[in-house]
């Protein structure tokens, strides 16, 4: 099973992203939250953490067609997955549904925002209720995202994870943590582990 790729970008189009890795190209369906966090980078080295899957209903006569669907952080494949299981859904559904930031799609999940769900394209109102009813108690890790994928330079997502927790434990709710966790990242200062993050966090409950 393929899970990550990393080649130059060639190519991409509304639903799919071309790479080089000699001496193959591969051709990587992507969701539009994806393809807007890519697009500047034709010529460039990507990498993209990939699910790979069979897709084809030899039943109804049609053969079945290794795909690879690629997102630039683990996590937000692990969303994508994660909203691929809801009935009715799937693989292409959800690539078209994907218009939106994960973390925009998981508040709005979170909060049983039927609404906003709803104009996802192909998510219609029973389907943004099936979505609600199977994911909402599954999203504050995926809400908390920033819409960026963080590296060595920026804040490791476990330790934005366990920061969270830990606030949640010292009895904040769900939305007092997150909150309370935007100021300092959005601060771009690098806070290396939890320690650093937490007092950052109370430092400016201080001000």
């Amino acid at each position: 099973m393929i899970t990550k790729i990393r080649g130059k970008l060639l190519s991409i189009t509304d639903e799919e992203a071309t790479l080089d890795i000699p001496p193959f190209e591969y051709a990587v369906l992507i969701p539009d939250f994806t393809r807007r966090r890519i697009q500047l980078s034709i010529g460039e080295e990507v990498v993209l953490h990939t699910i790979h899957y069979l897709e084809g209903n030899p039943a109804q006569g049609s053969r079945l067609m290794p795909r690879l669907v690629g997102f630039v952080s683990e996590i937000e494949r692990e969303f994508f997955e994660l909203f691929c299981s809801v009935d009715g859904v799937g693989v292409r559904k959800a690539l078209r549904a994907m218009v939106r930031p994960v973390p925009d799609v998981a508040l709005a999940i979170e909060q049983e925002d039927a609404k906003t769900l709803s104009t996802l394209p192909g998510i219609g109102a029973a389907t943004a209720d099936r979505v609600i009813a199977k994911l909402k108690r599954k999203m504050p890790k995926f809400a908390l995202l920033v819409a960026t994928d963080m590296g060595d330079d920026g804040v490791k997502r476990d330790v934005i994870e366990e920061t969270y927790q830990i606030l949640l434990t010292l009895g904040h709710s769900d939305a007092e943590a997150r909150r309370l966790l935007e100021e300092p990242l959005s601060s771009k200062k690098k806070f290396k582990d939890v320690e650093s993050l937490l007092t950052a966090v109370y430092e400016n409950t201080q001000k």
